[in-house]
């Protein structure tokens, strides 16, 4: 099984107006957007207890990933475009090396409070 689960959105509904995509169908407690420079690192982390789920709406990064869990796995790297939705699980460190400017809608099971940043977000090094 991979670390990242990678899922392409397609529409549910379709018409002359536009289209409708349902993205989650989860508990969430945490959202924020995310915007990312050409270039740019993100998160070289992990969170011990959160799932995070990351639908990119515009641009492009690797996504570099490696489940904490199991001490013989392997980085695993994937190119993430628009309308995929990326499900990290706790204990998977994960980085992205954004290719293009980005738009991406971050969602989370967990508060993400900057007070108790340590405590939901772990320093990982991957990129």
């Amino acid at each position: 099984m991979p670390n990242e689960i990678i899922k392409k959105i397609e529409p549910a509904f379709e018409d002359e107006r536009g289209a409708i995509s349902n993205i989650l169908e989860e508990p969430i407690t945490h959202v924020a957007i995310i915007t990312s420079k050409k270039g740019a690192i993100r998160a070289n982390h992990y969170h011990p207890d959160q799932s995070q789920y990351v639908y990119l709406i515009s641009g492009s990064y690797e996504s570099v990933s490696k489940d904490l869990k199991n001490k013989n796995t392997k980085i695993e790297r994937q190119i993430i475009k628009p309308g995929h939705l990326v499900i990290t699980p706790p204990m998977i460190a994960h980085a992205w090396n954004v290719l293009e400017d980005s738009v991406m809608l971050n969602l989370t099971t967990g508060r993400r409070d900057s007070k108790n940043y340590k405590e939901h977000t772990i320093k990982y090094e991957l990129i």
